[in-house]
């Protein structure tokens, strides 16, 4: 994973956390890196989040971020609405983000997330024409 880390780094973003929920913020990066090796990773801990993608561009060339929240990590993608996935873990109704509310370290494990994940890196590396 490629870290872009002149806004600091991951640690930073998921420190304010609860142990749980840090916990699962580090399963959901490692399960991006493990799904996209070379993936960019652009921590925001004034946010808190930190957003992954084809190049540091948030709104453009990233797919996904996670954002610790006080009960469950946010998995959210930014061209989510575009996602071709039927799943119905994706909430939002925006123009074009859409989440996932993860709970636990094995729903951070599951197909399903993995599933969304796949077709969220499809779907920026078709936009991009990468």
């Amino acid at each position: 994973m490629n870290t872009i880390t002149r806004m600091r780094s991951f640690k930073d973003v998921v420190k304010g956390a609860s142990k749980d929920v840090g916990e699962i913020c580090w399963a959901l990066r490692k399960l991006i890196s493990k799904l996209h090796p070379d993936a960019t990773e652009v921590p925001r801990p004034g946010e808190p989040s930190a957003a992954y993608g084809y190049g540091g561009k948030k709104m453009s060339e990233a797919y996904a971020y996670i954002m610790p929240q006080k009960a469950y990590a946010n998995l959210g993608f930014y061209h989510g609405a575009n996602i071709a996935s039927t799943d119905s873990l994706l909430e939002g109704t925006g123009k074009t983000l859409r989440h996932i509310k993860v709970h636990s370290i094995a729903m951070a494990q599951s197909a399903e997330i993995r599933a969304v994940l796949k077709a969220a890196m499809e779907e920026r590396r078709t936009a991009l024409g990468l």
